[in-house]
C-alpha cells in the first residue's frame, strides 16, 4: 500500500441547510477524528431568505466550514446566482466550487472527476445544465491515455440511468430516474466510488465489476452511492464516510480484489446495442457450457436484453455471423436470472440450491455468492463456509441412510458449482462408487487419480486449470486434469449408472425436469429436512 488512507465525507443535497450539515460534521469529527475532505453533490444552496442569510455568514467570514468542502454547481435556475464562474472558484473560506465539469487531483494523488447540474434538454444549455460537449471534454483527455484505469471518485448530481440493473433496487420509482449520459460517463470512467443526489433517497448499490469474466483481466470494482437531502423528514442517510487509498499508490493485486457480493456491470450493452459493439469471438461462446442440469435452466428462452437468446446446445453451434456478447454470470446470487425458489439456504459467503433436474429430490449445489470460477479460486473465508455446508449436508444425508458424494467440473463453466448427491447406503458401498468412477474414466481414456484425503486442491491445480474432482463420503478424493474433450455429463452419468443409483434414464437432466410448482414443493421439503443441520439459521 502507499500512503495512509484518506478519510472522506460525502453529502447529498444540502439545500441551504449549511449550519445543520457542518454541525453534523463537527459531531462526527469529535467522535471519530478528523476527516480530510467533504464533497457535496446535488443542490448545495437553497432559495429561501433564511437560506440566503445563513450563507451570508460563511461568505462574510463570520462563520467557517470545519473541513475542506468541495461542492458541485447549481442544479436548478434558482441557485445559479451563487455561482459567478463556470470554471470553479473559492466561494468562502474552506468552501470551493469545483466547476461545471473537470478533474480534481489532490496532493495525495486522489483523482476526482465531476459534472455539475442536470442534463440539458435543448441548446444552448442553461447555466445549471451540462451538455454533450461537457461530457466529451471530460472523457476524452482521460480515456485517450493507454495508462488510464479509472478514477477514484466520480461526483454527479444526477443518477446514471439503469444503475440498478443486475443489482439491488432503490426505494423510488425508476421510470424517469437518471440519465443515459451519466451512465455512459460512469461506464467509461470506471470510478471506484460514484456519488449522486437529487432523488431525495439513500441508495447504496451492490459493487459491480468493470471487466468481463474470463474474457478480460480483472479490474477494480465500482460502487454507486446516492444520498438523501440534509435533515430530511424520513431520516434517510445523507452523509457517507469512507477511507480510500488513491488508485495510483495501491498495490495492483489489492486494487482488483473482488468482494463477495460483486455483480455484473449495470451498463453492459444488451440487445441491439450489443450488436454495435465489438462482437465477442464465436469460440468464446462455444466455451460456455451447453445446457446442463445445473441450478439455472440455461436451455429455456430468457427475457430482458442479452438474455433474450437461447444458449447453444452441444449439437448446435452459433452462426458465424451472429456473435452475441457473453451475458451476465447465471450463478452469481445477485443475477436477475436466479430462480430464487430453488435456493434452500443462504450463508455469508455461500448458498445452497436444489439442482434443476436433479438426479434425486435431494440433489443440491453449493455455490459461492460472489463470483469464483472454481474451488481453487476461493478465498479462505469462503472455503471455510463451503466446508461447513459440506459437513451439514453429510449429516443430513447420513440421517437418511445415504452416502454424500460431491463433484466439481472446472471446465466450460464460469462459476463454481459443487454438486452434492445422496446415494442410498443400501444401493452400494463407497468402494463400488469409487470403482464406477475409475472404470468409466478408463473407458473414455481418462486418468482419474486418487489423491491424499487432506490434500488441498490448490496444491495440485493452479487457478484457471481445467479439472474434474470427486469427493466420496469417506473423504477419499479422485482428480482428473482436463486436457481436451471432457464429457460434460461425466459425473452425473457415473452416479446414474446401474452400479450406483441404478437410474440410467436420469443421466440426461433434460429428461428430469419438474414444473415450477413441483420445484417449489421439493425446495420446501428439502428446507424442512435440512433445517436441523443448517448452521446459517443460527448466525
Amino acid at each position: 500500500m502507499g500512503d495512509r488512507p484518506l478519510r472522506v465525507l460525502v453529502c447529498g443535497d444540502v439545500e441551504g441547510k449549511i449550519n445543520t450539515l457542518f454541525n453534523r460534521v463537527k459531531a462526527i469529527q469529535k467522535k471519530s477524528g478528523e476527516f480530510d475532505l467533504l464533497f457535496c453533490v446535488g443542490n448545495f444552496f437553497g432559495s429561501s431568505p433564511e437560506n440566503e442569510a445563513e450563507w451570508e455568514q460563511y461568505k462574510s467570514g463570520a462563520m467557517k466550514a470545519p473541513i475542506h468542502t468541495y461542492i458541485l454547481g447549481a442544479a436548478n435556475q434558482e441557485t445559479v446566482k451563487y455561482f459567478l464562474s463556470a470554471d470553479g472558484c473559492e466561494l468562502a473560506e474552506n468552501i470551493t466550487y469545483l466547476g461545471r465539469r473537470g478533474v480534481f487531483t489532490g496532493a495525495s494523488g486522489l483523482q476526482i472527476a465531476y459534472v455539475s447540474g442536470t442534463e440539458a434538454q435543448h441548446e444552448p444549455a442553461p447555466a445549471y445544465c451540462f451538455a454533450p460537449k461537457d461530457i466529451a471534454a471530460l472523457l476524452i483527455p482521460l480515456v485517450s491515455s493507454s495508462k488510464f484505469k479509472g478514477v477514484d471518485i466520480l461526483l454527479t448530481s444526477q443518477w446514471p440511468r439503469g444503475i440498478w440493473q443486475y443489482g439491488n433496487s432503490p426505494d423510488i420509482c425508476t421510470k424517469s430516474c437518471g440519465t443515459a449520459s451519466i451512465a455512459n460517463l460512469a461506464e467509461k470512467l470506471k470510478p471506484r466510488y460514484h456519488f449522486a443526489g437529487l432523488e431525495g433517497t439513500y441508495y447504496e448499490r451492490l459493487p459491480y465489476r468493470n471487466h468481463m469474466v474470463l474474457q478480460e483481466s480483472a479490474q477494480h470494482v465500482s460502487r454507486f452511492i446516492a444520498l438523501a437531502s440534509v435533515n430530511n423528514a424520513s431520516k434517510k442517510k445523507y452523509l457517507y464516510a469512507f477511507s480510500i487509498v488513491p488508485m495510483k499508490t495501491m498495490d495492483p493485486a489489492e486494487l482488483v480484489k473482488q468482494p463477495q457480493d460483486v455483480t455484473e456491470n449495470p451498463y453492459r450493452k444488451t440487445g441491439k446495442e450489443a450488436k454495435k459493439e465489438k462482437a465477442a469471438p464465436a469460440a468464446a461462446v462455444d466455451e460456455e457450457e451447453p445446457v446442463v442440469q445445473f441450478f439455472f435452466d440455461l436451455g429455456k428462452k430468457q427475457h430482458q436484453g442479452s438474455q433474450g437468446r437461447k444458449r447453444p446446445s452441444e449439437e448446435t453451434r452459433p452462426s458465424q455471423h451472429k456473435q452475441p456478447r457473453k451475458p451476465p454470470c447465471w450463478f452469481c446470487l445477485a443475477s436477475p436470472e436466479v430462480e430464487k425458489h430453488l435456493v434452500v439456504s443462504i450463508g455469508t459467503h455461500c448458498y445452497v440450491a436444489l439442482a434443476k433436474g436433479g438426479l434425486t429430490p435431494d440433489h443440491v449445489l453449493i455455490l459461492p455468492i460472489g463470483h469464483y470460477q472454481s474451488v481453487v479460486d476461493l478465498s479462505s473465508e469462503v472455503v471455510e463456509e463451503l466446508e461447513k455446508y459440506k459437513t451439514a449436508l453429510k449429516k443430513l444425508y447420513k440421517s437418511k441412510s445415504c452416502r454424500c458424494i460431491m463433484f466439481e467440473r472446472n471446465y466450460r463453466s464460469q462459476h463454481l458449482q459443487l454438486q452434492v448427491v445422496p446415494v442410498p447406503m443400501q444401493n452400494c458401498a463407497t468402494e463400488d462408487i469409487k470403482e464406477a468412477f475409475i472404470l468409466q474414466a478408463q473407458e473414455q481414456q481418462m486418468e482419474l487419480l486418487e489423491i491424499p484425503q487432506h490434500t488441498d486442491l490448490k496444491q495440485i491445480a493452479q487457478p484457471g486449470t481445467p479439472y474434474f474432482y470427486v469427493e466420496l463420503d469417506t473423504g477419499e478424493k479422485l482428480f482428473h486434469r482436463i486436457k481436451k474433450n471432457f464429457p460434460l455429463q461425466f459425473g452425473r452419468e457415473v452416479l446414474a449408472s446401474e452400479a450406483v443409483l441404478n437410474m440410467p434414464s436420469r443421466a440426461d437432466w433434460k429428461e428430469c425436469k419438474y414444473t415450477r410448482e413441483e420445484e417449489e414443493a421439493l425446495a420446501a421439503k428439502f428446507r424442512e429436512s435440512f433445517e436441523p443441520f443448517d448452521f446459517s439459521l443460527l448466525d
